[in-house]
């Protein structure tokens, strides 16, 4: 943290003079080692052994914070009968398709709650109830035990799981010694409860390993056993590369996400409708239980008055995903010659992109290609420069694509919003005009879509304008 996130890391400096106790486990010794209580070298990958003995840890020595686990995670949940982990199945947990390498989750539900198909489809619970049983509690049909010892509630399921972590595996599998494993357990356990929080950070480190989510789940567990998430101080902080990595996320600039973290209509039977785009995204319980009132509420932003309950609050509108169109399929697609043009905005595919050699022959394959950026980057002239050019593999003459360079505006040449490291949204004024034709996105894509507006109004061959009942801001 200290290496990527200077700024970030002063303020783990000032908590560690007023007390903190700050260990870094790393492979590496750096700026960040020196600066802790303790360094704890470990093989680069081998997270999930560690954090899974500390799990172990917590729960065999239950340093567990009881009420924070039964009221505020899903511990006390009981699993459906059908679940079968990886020691009953060698390995694998149940619902495993050796021959796809892919999961049926079926069998992991809740017992008594909606069931996850390998579809995708779900057979939503009917509406809650509670009920008092002797064998426990029953919520919306799905049964808890608040004791937490019936052998299939989540809790004793994560207990089994983990008694395979010790000290001897962490030793063995991370190089970590059981004198410094026990320092960390201690350290952890000593600072998480009613009084205390730990939090832990990592700076986008996890997030490249090839396990990476699972590092992170597992985290989440040890943080939820130690009452360590939803509380101040406590939590898992990922370190965002940029100031609005994460902004870009939540605007969102993925192209399966609306605004919100909502997922984009998808072009399918079952979606064509607002009625049925919120059954097929929403839930009976829990945070996604409000997804109707997510939408709408989005819909009204944008569409304003003309957002009304019997057009759907303009639903039928917004595009519709018919495939995937994520940065590697695109180009991919525009290899293939399925793509005709292509925007580039704080992007360069070129050098920036996994895979640089097929980007610039993709790129090499489209009719035209805008690129907004401060300089000529090498997106910008893959088709006179660059490796493919000088193998002679393209030819600048045969290829066929018209590049666009249009200058952009630096972050502080335009006003709006960005989210920083910390998930604090937060807005930033103009700091002075931008240079020469240099303009915002925001200003371009907005006069481009006057100019085809203008371009399609004045064409003869007119057709029903999507937006014509839709006269929003």
């Amino acid at each position: 943290m200290a290496e990527a996130h200077p700024v970030g890391f002063r303020w783990v400096v000032k908590a560690r003079e007023r007390g903190a106790r700050i260990i870094h486990v790393d492979p590496r010794y750096s700026r960040t080692s020196a600066l802790a209580d303790k360094h704890v070298p470990i093989r680069a990958g081998s997270d999930i052994a560690f954090l899974g003995a500390l799990i172990n840890h917590v729960i065999q020595t239950e340093s567990y914070f009881k009420e924070y686990v039964v009221h505020y995670t899903n511990a006390a949940t009981l699993v459906s009968e059908k679940f079968q982990d990886t020691e009953d199945l060698g390995g694998v947990f149940s619902g495993f398709d050796a021959e796809t390498g892919t999961y049926d989750p079926t069998t992991w539900a809740y017992e008594g709650g909606e069931v996850a198909s390998a579809a995708g489809q779900r057979e939503h619970a009917s509406q809650a109830f509670e009920e008092k049983t002797g064998a426990g509690m029953m919520t919306g049909k799905v049964r808890r035990d608040p004791t937490l010892q019936h052998p299939r509630c989540v809790f004793q399921i994560v207990k089994r799981h983990f008694s395979r972590y010790t000290p001897e595996m962490v030793e063995q599998i991370c190089g970590i010694s059981r004198d410094d494993f026990q320092y960390v357990a201690d350290a952890l356990v000593e600072n998480s409860g009613r009084e205390r929080t730990t939090a832990f950070v990592y700076a986008v480190g996890w997030t490249q390993h090839t396990a990476g989510a699972q590092m992170i789940r597992t985290s989440a567990i040890l943080q939820l056993l130690l009452g360590n998430m939803g509380r101040p101080g406590g939590g898992i902080m990922a370190m965002r590369g940029h100031a609005s990595i994460q902004g870009s996320t939540d605007v969102p600039t993925l192209y399966d996400l609306l605004p919100g973290y909502i997922h984009m209509p998808r072009a399918r039977e079952d979606e064509q409708s607002l009625r049925e785009y919120v059954d097929a995204g929403g839930a009976d319980k829990g945070w996604w239980s409000h997804f109707d009132k997510y939408i709408v509420s989005l819909l009204k932003a944008w569409f304003g008055d003309s957002a009304a309950e019997e057009n759907d609050y303009g639903f039928g509108h917004l595009p519709k995903i018919s495939g995937v169109h994520s940065h590697f399929a695109t180009m991919l697609r525009a290899l293939d010659g399925g793509l005709d043009g292509l925007f580039l905005m704080g992007q360069n595919p070129a050098v920036g992109s996994q895979h640089s050699g097929l980007q610039r022959r993709a790129l090499a394959s489209l009719r035209w290609l805008v690129v907004r950026d401060l300089s000529e980057i090498e997106s910008s002239n893959f088709w006179k420069e660059g490796p493919e050019i000088d193998s002679g593999e393209l030819k600048t003459e045969e290829i066929p694509t018209e590049v666009f360079l249009m200058p952009a505006a630096t972050h502080v040449e335009k006003e709006g919003n960005f989210t920083n490291t910390q998930r604090l949204l937060q807005w930033r004024d103009k700091a002075l005009e931008p240079p020469g034709d240099a303009r915002s996105e925001l200003w371009f894509i907005h006069h481009l879509a006057k100019r085809v507006l203008k371009h399609y109004e004045s064409s003869t061959e007119k057709r029903d304008w999507p937006l014509q009942n839709l006269n929003g801001p």
